[in-house]
Parts: C-alpha cells; sequence; structure tokens
C-alpha cells in the first residue's frame, strides 16, 4: 500500500512540474512575441479592430484625437476630432506617446507580429508619396512643424523633404499670395492637416 502512494505521490509531482514547465513555456513564447511588437504593429491591430479615436501626443506637445483611415509604412492618417473634421497625417517619428482609451491597450497587444503580406499595398507606401498626392491635388494644407503651423500649398515633394509655398488659410496657390517658399525636412514634420 505505501508503495502505491510513493507512486502516486511521485506521478503528481511529476505532472506539477510538467505543467509547470509548459506554463513557463507559454510565458517566455509571449515575452519573445512582445518584443518583437512595433509600434506600427500595435496601431495596425487597433485599426484592423475599428477603435475609436485614437488619442496622440506629438513630439512638439501637441494632443490630438485621430480616427484611423489607412496606416502606411512611416506613417499614419485618418480624420481628426477637433471640432471640425479635418484629415491628417502624422508620421511615426513624430509620435511621442499613443493614449489608447480603457479596452485599445488589451486590443493593441493582440497584434500579430508576423508581417503584413508582400500584398498589402499599404505597408509598402512611404510618407513621401502620400505628400506627392497632395501636391499633385494642389491641396491646401496646414504644416505643423514643432510649434510653427504653416499653411500653404505643396509644390515639391522630394525624397526626405517637401517645398512647401506659404500663403494665407483659404486662398487659392497663386504666385501674388505666396508669401515666401520653405523647404520642410520630413524629419521635422509632426502633422500634415488638409
Amino acid at each position: 500500500m505505501r508503495w502505491q502512494n510513493l507512486f502516486d505521490d511521485l506521478e503528481s509531482q511529476l505532472e506539477t512540474e510538467l505543467g509547470a514547465e509548459q506554463v513557463d513555456l507559454l510565458a517566455e513564447e509571449e515575452r519573445l512575441r512582445l518584443g518583437r511588437l512595433s509600434l506600427r504593429d500595435r496601431i495596425r491591430a487597433l485599426h484592423e479592430n475599428g477603435a475609436s479615436p485614437l488619442g496622440l501626443t506629438l513630439r512638439s506637445g501637441d494632443r490630438v484625437a485621430l480616427t484611423l483611415a489607412a496606416i502606411g509604412r512611416d506613417w499614419l492618417a485618418g480624420e481628426l476630432d477637433a471640432g471640425i473634421q479635418r484629415s491628417a497625417i502624422v508620421p511615426f517619428a513624430a509620435l511621442a506617446t499613443v493614449d489608447p482609451a480603457r479596452g485599445q491597450l488589451v486590443a493593441s497587444l493582440r497584434a500579430d507580429s508576423t508581417p503584413e503580406p508582400p500584398t498589402a499595398l499599404s505597408a509598402r507606401l512611404g510618407l513621401a508619396f502620400v505628400l506627392r498626392d497632395l501636391c499633385r491635388r494642389r491641396a491646401a494644407v496646414e504644416v505643423h512643424v514643432g510649434s510653427e503651423r504653416l499653411h500653404g500649398t505643396i509644390d515639391r515633394v522630394a525624397r526626405d523633404h517637401l517645398d512647401l509655398a506659404e500663403h494665407a488659410p483659404g486662398e487659392p496657390r497663386r504666385t501674388a499670395a505666396v508669401a515666401r517658399m520653405r523647404i520642410v525636412a520630413f524629419a521635422g514634420l509632426d502633422l500634415v492637416r488638409f
């Protein structure tokens, strides 16, 4: 009888150790998965879950609420919720913090760290591509560079900068209306409203 108790006890200990080892293995796999997540992955997960407006703090200190519409390789875009709905593009480099609402934090952690399929066009489109579209459409824009708000029209977009013809808000881009030309480095760009 005592032998049976000894074997039962050993079997119970072995099952406990195997269970603990499995729990440790799962915890380590989760730590590795989280270690591979990028900020873009987490924001993409929120976008795919249809998250409500996402709070963003820009490196300039400005806070905005953005309802996500698209996510590119190095930018995100959507509708600003600042009384008047306006579209905006925000480079990932301009993000200081992402301020998720209740429930959004957990949803962002459900992101899959595997890369998007190569057929996903948005994953390949860079900031310059999107800004070139605004340039082609001759859209009036408000460009946030630090604490400055520049109004105008994008004349040209190069690899890492754009040429902005500054003019008064609401005026069409005419040579006489242009107050000055600015070359704006993408590295200093916080937000583009249009």
